[in-house]
């Protein structure tokens, strides 16, 4: 029986860069609560940081997930991440980063995993720089996310022990 409310599946990964170890039971129940199921990660070591541990998490669930997933995280100190979510045929994909210091950022994703900005967010970036607030590469920075990358490039390239990301096929 239907009730009216179209799902579209999509599946994402969740990166956990960072995060301390009185953390990561917490992390595992918060993304369980998300996608209804129990959550057990597989905790390495993050040598970019003594004492903090990553894991990464494939999922699928509903259009939406990953934002519901990044809601549960943000905030916490101490904890980066980034969770990815696919496109769908009806949807754009998304990509969260969330850094103790720069807070959450989201991005919009087409279907090769390029962010892909809104034409009022650049028209808004040209005019600020054309106010003198921003320059326009300090704008378009920032609409990129450029800020949470050069942050979690360190914890990305987290040593020999990382797994390895596998890349989704396109549809």
């Amino acid at each position: 029986m239907s009730n009216g409310i179209t799902r579209h599946a999509t599946r994402g990964v969740l990166y956990v860069h960072s995060a301390p170890s009185a953390l990561c039971p917490h992390i595992e129940w918060a993304v369980g609560g998300v996608l209804g199921v129990a959550v057990t990660l597989q905790w390495t070591p993050q040598p970019a940081q003594v004492g903090t541990y990553r894991a990464e998490y494939s999922w699928t669930g509903d259009a939406g997930t990953a934002a519901a997933i990044a809601s549960g995280l943000r905030g916490w100190n101490h904890l980066r991440f980034e969770v990815t979510e696919d496109p769908t045929l009806s949807t754009e994909g998304a990509r969260f980063a969330h850094t103790p210091d720069l807070g959450v950022f989201h991005g919009v994703t087409g279907l090769h995993g390029d962010l892909m900005i809104p034409e009022d967010r650049l028209k808004a970036a040209v005019v600020k720089a054309a106010l003198g607030e921003v320059t326009l590469l300090d704008g378009i920075d920032r609409l990129l996310g450029k800020a949470w990358d050069d942050e979690l490039e360190t914890f990305r390239h987290a040593g020999d022990g990382a797994p390895v990301r596998w890349l989704h096929q396109v549809v």
